[in-house]
């Protein structure tokens, strides 16, 4: 039996679904039920009915995927996939914060630890951020966590009264460095299309109007569905190579070309067909929060799930 056959034949015995990020390796996209951004995933772990859920992405997703679902087991393949961005702030770093400005309402990008959106009045991902925003009473000053480049696009849409912490995606932050008018020269036909956690989207925002071009700023399901409505068959992708692989499955064929072929995120390519198998097999590397953790962080999780 193949290792595919091995992965199905577990799954169904054991009535497990797996999900994967859409930053994951093409043969593990490939194997999955579910391939998605954080909400999309989030909304999967609420709502199925597995008794097993095999988080194919990065710690935060598994832990909120175990705070959503408490009474499942939720499995990581490898417990060692971080994220750079999650460990830029930390739970004591935010109660300092919430002292500093007591009347703040505290917004986490889902791109946290388990006890950071336990600290947390709501959550929102990339997708939906500005509607999470937006529901806040305007007179309320808002703390928005960790992702300097969502949280100054997300302002700039909003035109809210938003203090941002000071934290970034290794892979995204670099994307910012690169020379956004020479792309524009290479590939004048194309889409581009710029995930907010980008350091070049707030300055795209403005030169989308220098430039005779179509600049799209989305979260990775938001490019998902801008290629499958537009009639362009060229895409320039800023954000992490892996959604590649899932945009040529779906518009085999246009030409996907990344922003930067560097952009490549480490951790998401941790996790393997073997060391699924072996999440699977001997129901190994669960992510459990400790309740009381769980317990607040819900609230917040739940709002985001509730604003889409």
């Amino acid at each position: 039996m193949n290792i595919l056959d091995e992965i199905k034949k577990l799954k169904e015995e054991k009535n497990a679904v797996i999900l994967a990020h859409n930053y994951q390796i093409p043969e593990v996209q490939d194997i999955a039920d579910f391939v998605g951004d954080s909400l999309g995933l989030s909304q999967v772990a609420a709502k199925t009915n597995a008794d097993v859920i095999v988080f194919c992405g990065v710690h935060f997703m598994a832990e909120t995927a175990s705070i959503i679902s408490p009474n499942k087991k939720v499995l990581i393949p490898d417990p060692e996939a971080g994220c750079s961005l999650a460990s830029t702030i930390t739970a004591d770093q935010l109660r300092k914060w919430k002292k500093e400005n007591p009347d703040a309402v505290v917004v986490s990008y889902v791109n946290t630890t388990a006890e950071v959106k336990a600290e947390s009045d709501y959550c929102c991902t990339s997708s939906n951020a500005v509607k999470v925003v937006e529901t806040i009473p305007e007179e309320k000053e808002i703390l928005f966590l960790p992702d300097k480049f969502l949280g100054s696009y997300t302002k700039a849409v909003t035109g809210r009264n938003i203090k941002i912490w000071d934290g970034a995606c290794h892979v995204h932050e670099k994307i910012g460095e690169i020379d956004f008018a020479k792309k524009m020269e290479e590939y004048p036909n194309a889409d581009f299309l710029i995930h907010p956690e980008c350091g070049c989207s707030t300055s795209c925002m403005l030169e989308s109007e220098v430039y005779d071009c179509d600049i799209n700023i989305y979260s990775t399901e938001g490019m998902i569905k801008h290629i499958q409505n537009s009639d362009a068959d060229q895409f320039v992708i800023a954000t992490e190579v892996g959604i590649l692989h899932r945009m040529k499955k779906i518009k085999p064929q246009s030409e996907f070309l990344p922003m930067s072929e560097d952009s490549v995120c480490e951790y998401m390519k941790m996790i393997t067909l073997e060391k699924l198998l072996n999440a699977l097999k001997y129901d190994q590397y669960e992510v459990k929060v400790p309740k009381d953790v769980a317990e607040k962080a819900r609230i917040p999780i739940n709002r985001m799930l509730e604003i889409v």
